[in-house]
């Protein structure tokens, strides 16, 4: 069982807990071999963190399932001199490290970018973390909700009572947490390249607030050059688009609902000869004067009543067929009864050895010809002889007396 052949030959070594780790689960998803450095009981804390776990509230947790599947595991205490030593000879014939802790982590342990580069010139190492590795913030501990907090893409609710659904506070999922190991693989594949065609490594670092800060260009690059930005004219107070009536959601006859997405001009008339109602053609809703939201009001009562009188599959059946933007409002078990779901092979199954077959979602990315079908994480250290053995180079005695 492996995941995809593209980065096969490709060595990395992580020490990364929790969302950073899905650095280095991206990678292994396409087919680098990854080392994940544990120490402790537990090991990387994703093991048993999220909100949902695996037969109990022991069990192993989701993410740990995605984001640590079909890597390697190797038990090593850094704090001692012979667990850094293992960490470096390890790193040796690696082509790149992952640091996914807090920021500085490696250089307090005095095996960061520098040592690293004495026994490998061409290693790149990928610093991921939440705040950065320089700024007032840089020692404040952090979480994916905080990166979205601080580059206000999340309103928290301050209830007078502990909140019974969401996550800190709010009903939105985090965005920059799981984005932060996508860019961390942007930036560590780039650097490898780079080192393949110099043989230069490089330090580059990804952190999660930087993420969330770049996230929307319409909102933080618009507020940087505020004087010379020119907002579009609104017809509601909370600012949005005078069409925006024509990419919006709306109630179907079943009960569910359909994204309609009309915001290019060609599926706007589109829809307008499909449902025989081309005098809405007619309504201005690009000119911003105080007429305006009536006229954009006026065409949402239209489309909401428009949209009622057809179930949610008819509706797509309806756009597909005549080049209509949009899609159903699924929720996730409507998204994974979706019949496009379904029909792009989007899941695979492992057996784990304590509850039996599990069902999980394939990568993203898609590699033709090729199945994605990787392995369960490892159990806490269940590689460390291995690859002491067959990566550092260790013989069998200088793995009992690390072991010791």
């Amino acid at each position: 069982m492996s995941g995809f052949s593209l980065l096969n030959g490709v060595r990395i070594l992580e020490v990364a807990q929790l969302a950073p780790a899905s650095l280095g689960g991206h990678l292994a998803d396409l087919g680098a071999e990854v080392i994940k450095v544990e120490s402790g009981p537990l090991g990387d804390p994703v093991r048993v963190g999220g909100s949902r776990a695996v037969g109990g509230p022991d069990g192993p947790a989701f993410m740990h399932l995605r984001w640590n599947r079909g890597k390697k595991s190797v038990a090593l205490d850094l704090r001692t001199p012979e667990g850094r030593q293992a960490f470096l000879d390890i790193a040796r014939p690696c082509d790149a490290v992952i640091e996914g802790m807090r920021g500085g982590y490696l250089d307090w342990l005095e095996i960061g970018y520098d040592a690293l580069r004495q026994v490998n010139p061409k290693i790149v190492l990928c610093t991921v973390s939440g705040m950065g590795t320089d700024g007032p913030y840089h020692g404040l501990g952090s979480g994916g909700p905080m990166f979205d907090a601080y580059a206000g893409l999340r309103e928290v609710r301050t209830p007078d009572e502990p909140p019974t659904e969401g996550m800190a506070g709010s009903t939105t999922p985090p965005i920059a947490m799981y984005a932060l190991g996508a860019y961390g693989a942007m930036g560590l594949l780039a650097a490898l390249h780079k080192a393949g065609a110099t043989g230069e490594g490089s330090h580059v670092e990804v952190s999660g607030i930087d993420v969330a800060a770049a996230w929307m260009p319409d909102g933080v690059d618009a507020e940087l050059n505020r004087e010379r930005s020119i907002p579009r004219p609104t017809w509601l107070p909370d600012g949005r688009l005078p069409d925006w009536p024509r990419l919006e959601a709306y109630r179907t006859s079943d009960g569910e609902a359909i994204l309609f997405g009309s915001h290019v001009e060609k599926f706007w008339h589109h829809f307008l000869i499909a449902v025989d109602r081309e005098d809405l053609a007619d309504v201005d809703l690009s000119s911003a004067d105080r007429e305006a939201p009536g006229r954009a009001n006026l065409v949402w009562r239209e489309l909401t009543g428009i949209f009622a009188q057809r179930t949610r599959a008819q509706w797509v059946e309806l756009f597909l067929e005549h080049e209509i933007a949009g899609g159903p409002v699924n929720s996730i078990p409507d998204m994974l009864s979706d019949p496009h779901f379904r029909a792009r092979d989007n899941t695979y199954r492992v057996d784990h050895p304590d509850v039996g077959e599990l069902e999980f979602v394939v990568s993203p990315v898609r590699v033709d010809g090729e199945k994605f079908d990787p392995a369960l994480p490892p159990t806490m250290g269940a590689d460390t002889e291995e690859v002491l053995r067959t990566v550092a180079g260790y013989r069998p005695a200088e793995i009992l007396s690390l072991a010791d």
